[in-house]
């Protein structure tokens, strides 16, 4: 049998098991630590409305839809959330898929058949994957710049790992078709969050993919769009076509954060505001804190540091972020404690942060 490639021992990644349910401390290695690492922006997945209302689905409709959308596994329960996320999303239609993933790479396959697809340098693994099944010419732009001749374009709205947003107006008025990945933004940007492209008015000039998997604390993901592209991906995307619909109890889950949206958006940009404060770092309603240190081995050792003070924030390396940029993104989420965020922003400035290159505002 030939032999595995070898891994970089500073780039090996392990699994870390969380003891306990998802909030804003868990329990790992038998200890409670301060959670700094999370996509729950909203701290939906451990909130008792949630969780009852999952179990109460899946009393109702079942644990499972037991076979794809287009043979019997698409219940009331989901064309119910279907249209839910259109009028959140202000569009005609609504797709659900398996997972972010799943709509990505399924979406940019299914339209982007011919012609020039441009992504965005920094965009998510499942984008670039999405370009690599598509049949069209990939054109790769530098990061937060607007490509110009392209049939296509796909980007994130906001940059999962800097926090950053992209230039959606400008990129539409480039005439191509533009399909935004809405993961780090739906629940995350404007008072309700609605998301970006709302936020702009721009939801009848984008295709929209979102997850129920981050700030909506549930799993699964969804494409908002008109209802002509709904179809089109209806019979078109693979990923949609060859996989069971989503289990029932994550679709009432995610019905039920969508009632809480507004009121734990705003707790979620205070928090935000809070640890950015300790920090010592410009004022920004944005959750997404990354610190960057440089190298793969730097980082994990402002991680390690920061667990001995009971602060667990993942290192970030290569290839999730690029060579040279190896850091810690720390995340703010609704559920956390002011005063915690507060001593914790102030521990990791005071022991971790002399070691920082620059962190991203």
């Amino acid at each position: 049998m030939r032999p595995l490639p070898l891994i970089d021992p500073s780039l090996h990644r392990e699994l870390r098991t969380i003891e306990s349910a998802q909030g804003p401390k868990v329990t790992l290695d038998g200890r409670e630590v301060l959670l700094l690492c999370s996509n729950d922006y909203l701290g939906l997945a451990g909130d008792p409305r949630v969780r009852a209302a999952a179990a109460r689905t899946a009393e109702q409709w079942g644990a499972g839809a037991g076979a794809s959308p287009l043979l019997s596994g698409h219940m009331g329960i989901h064309a119910e959330l279907e249209a839910r996320l259109a009028e959140l999303k202000g569009t005609e239609a609504c797709v659900l898929f398996g997972s972010g993933f799943l709509a990505n790479t399924g979406v940019i396959a299914a339209l982007a058949t011919d012609g020039i697809v441009a992504s965005d340098a920094l965009n998510h693994a499942s984008i670039v994957d999405g370009c690599r099944l598509a049949r069209a010419q990939t054109l790769i732009y530098p990061h937060g710049e607007v490509p110009q001749g392209a049939d296509v374009i796909v980007t994130d709205a906001v940059f999962s790992m800097d926090g950053d947003i992209a230039p959606l107006e400008a990129l539409v008025e480039t005439g191509a078709r533009v399909i935004v990945d809405e993961a780090h933004a739906t629940g995350v940007i404007g008072p309700q969050g609605r998301g970006l492209v709302h936020e702009l008015g721009l939801a009848n000039e984008v295709i929209t993919v979102g997850t129920l998997g981050k700030a909506l604390g549930s799993y699964g993901a969804f494409v908002c769009c008109d209802a002509e592209t709904a179809d089109v991906l209806v019979n078109r995307a693979r990923t949609l076509i060859y996989s069971t619909a989503l289990p029932p109890p994550s679709i009432g889950a995610a019905l039920q954060a969508l009632e809480l949206l507004p009121e734990r958006v705003p707790r979620l940009h205070a928090n935000a505001r809070t640890l950015r404060a300790a920090l010592h770092l410009p004022e920004s309603d944005m959750p997404i804190v990354p610190l960057v240190f440089g190298s793969p081995e730097a980082a994990l050792e402002r991680s390690a540091a920061a667990l001995e003070h009971g602060i667990f924030a993942q290192a970030i390396r290569p290839p999730t972020v690029p060579e040279g940029t190896s850091r810690l993104r720390l995340v703010a989420t609704a559920a956390h404690d002011p005063a915690d965020l507060e001593r914790a922003g102030q521990i990791l400035y005071e022991n971790v942060m002399s070691e920082t290159r620059y962190a991203v505002p």
